[in-house]
């Protein structure tokens, strides 16, 4: 008896440790970032176009708008963070913004805007205005 219990328990580890070799060869092959997001919006609108902060990324992370319009960044982390341009003298820079703040900006002059989170400089995104 056991033998048989023995036997039992090797079989559930074998099959255990194929399972977890082939979920780790999974993810060793698998992208471990999403692939970027983007959205046009190129007329002028009238309500500031959204940016959700996210599991530590803006989303969308890239986005095209006409000048003259707007963008909020909204924080929806338990954690606080900043939407920045990068640069000498930055474009815009919001406060650390905790769960739920918001911060918006009017984009008046052409060009490429790209900015990161002050707290997590891994975070980053792109702003074209057109």
């Amino acid at each position: 008896m056991r033998h048989i219990a023995f036997t039992t328990a090797g079989a559930l580890f074998a099959a255990t440790s194929i399972t977890y070799g082939l979920h780790r060869a999974a993810n060793l092959i698998a992208p471990s970032d999403p692939p970027p997001t983007k959205v046009a919006v190129l007329p002028e609108a009238s309500s500031p176009v959204k940016v959700e902060i996210d599991n530590f990324a803006f989303k969308p992370n890239e986005l095209t708008i006409a000048v003259g319009a707007s963008v909020n960044w909204v924080n929806r982390d338990d954690v606080p963070h900043t939407a920045t341009s990068k640069g000498a003298t930055p474009a815009f820079d919001s406060k650390a913004l905790d769960t739920d703040d918001s911060y918006s900006f009017k984009f008046t002059n052409p060009g490429v805007y790209h900015y990161y989170c002050k707290v997590h400089p891994h975070m980053t995104g792109t702003i074209t205005v057109k």
